[in-house]
């Protein structure tokens, strides 16, 4: 059985970092692109970024260019950098499996953490 957690959330100020990690088990990691979703309150939830099997990386235009993901296959973990936070980045935040390539719809993705609030203050 699949399983995600998240750890790394919290409260940042305006213009901070955050790292977000997603532990992953019950799965040939190295086979698996990871998405990360949003989801704030009263909004759909959102694809952030992703990262192929292959380590190919995909972001919403509203996170280029700040938030970056990465993978370490010895770990099975998934990490989502994010710097220059602003407060519309406020969310919970999912990480989701899915097998070899990225999906950008939460329907792509059959296996998914229980989130990790992130809040940042302006």
């Amino acid at each position: 059985q699949v399983q995600l957690v998240e750890s790394g959330g919290g409260l940042v100020q305006a213009g901070g970092s955050l790292r977000l990690s997603c532990a992953a088990s019950g799965l040939t990691f190295s086979n698996y692109a990871m998405g990360w979703f949003r989801q704030a309150p009263g909004k759909e939830r959102e694809f952030v970024g992703g990262i192929s099997w292959m380590s190919n990386t995909y972001y919403a235009d509203s996170v280029k260019g700040r938030f970056t993901a990465s993978r370490d296959n010895a770990k099975n973990t998934v990490y989502l950098q994010m710097n220059s936070l602003k407060p519309e980045d406020t969310a919970v935040y999912y990480c989701a499996a899915r097998l070899y390539a990225v999906g950008y719809s939460r329907t792509d993705f059959g296996s998914w953490g229980q989130g990790t609030q992130v809040t940042v203050s302006s």
